[in-house]
């Protein structure tokens, strides 16, 4: 499958459906983990993190009957951390990580979250620009943190995410990715 063009990519978007991880969806996600990261989380980390209860939440994407994508989240407090996104490599570039990190705010709206971290390497510019859309800033590097080739990650944060700015930055994204609507689940905020 290759990049969609803009104009099949609305009615794309729409045909993702992002519901909770189950351990039965682990031999997908095993494969794709294996195909997008280097040194591939164990089988065991991702049943251990779903055993965790609600300080974790995993997500995966999928398109018809086909697993597209995963990823995952943890909760501290008011805050969240993405361990994980991955889409599959025929997958990229279609905007099922913008549908995925989606999915994890509105998650985080729900659970009065008002920050949002992660990790991304320092050569993944594509990632970086798709977090820059959603907010996120750097504000620090973890030298050495990808262990397989010594290579640095860049501390990306999203602040503030209960403001009325940073949802309608989230409404935004969706109508221009094409799921406006598609959450299905518009919440009432109370604004701080």
């Amino acid at each position: 499958m290759s990049a969609l063009k803009e104009s099949d990519a609305n009615s794309f978007a729409r045909s993702i459906v992002v519901v909770p991880m189950r351990r039965r969806h682990l031999a997908r996600v095993m494969e794709i983990e294996r195909q997008v990261y280097q040194n591939p989380w164990s089988r065991g980390v991702f049943e251990s993190e779903l055993s965790q209860g609600p300080t974790r939440m995993y997500f995966i994407a999928s398109k018809g009957r086909e697993m597209v994508g995963y990823c995952g989240t943890l909760y501290v407090l008011d805050e969240a951390h993405v361990t994980n996104i991955a889409v599959h490599p025929e997958w990229q570039n279609m905007g099922i990580g913008t549908r995925l990190l989606c999915e994890v705010v509105w998650r985080a709206w729900k659970r009065d979250i008002r920050a949002i971290t992660l990790e991304v390497r320092v050569s993944n510019l594509t990632a970086q620009r798709l977090y820059g859309k959603f907010g996120f800033q750097p504000v620090g590097v973890r030298k050495g943190y990808y262990q397989e080739n010594n290579e640095d990650a860049l501390i990306m944060w999203a602040y503030d995410i209960d403001s009325p700015e940073y949802h309608e930055r989230i409404l935004n994204i969706e109508a221009q990715a094409g799921i406006s609507g598609g959450t299905g689940r518009r919440l009432r905020i109370q604004w701080r």
